[in-house]
């Protein structure tokens, strides 16, 4: 009777191990989905490759998921808007634009000195 007893904790233990090891791969997983990370289904892929590395990629994929949030993005930003960086952008191009019209007439109005 104790035998079957040892036989059932044994059997317990062993699929407690196995289905705990497959939770705690979730983890970076679930950290993913509730912060709407648009790269979910690599992260969970990645977390079932990291089961065969023995757990080498483990802590990557726990970067990987933290480094999103959907209110700041990547957070590599500046805080502007993109609106913001197009309007710059056109200014610039203004900038240009103008820069390069007043070369041209000096250029044109400059008298050319070949020699030949």
């Amino acid at each position: 009777m104790l035998d079957y007893f040892a036989l059932g904790v044994l059997v317990f233990a062993g699929l407690v191990l196995f289905y705990g090891i497959i939770v705690l791969h979730d983890i970076p997983y679930e950290i993913a989905v509730h912060r709407k990370h648009p790269h979910q289904d690599a992260i969970h892929a990645t977390g079932w490759v990291s089961l065969f590395t023995l757990h080498a990629l483990w802590p990557f994929l726990w970067i990987w998921a933290m480094a999103y949030r959907e209110d700041r993005g990547w957070g590599f930003g500046d805080g502007k808007s993109v609106q913001n960086h197009v309007v710059r952008l056109e200014q610039q191009v203004v900038e240009l634009q103008g820069r390069l019209e007043r070369l041209e007439a000096l250029n044109a109005t400059a008298p050319h000195n070949r020699e030949g």
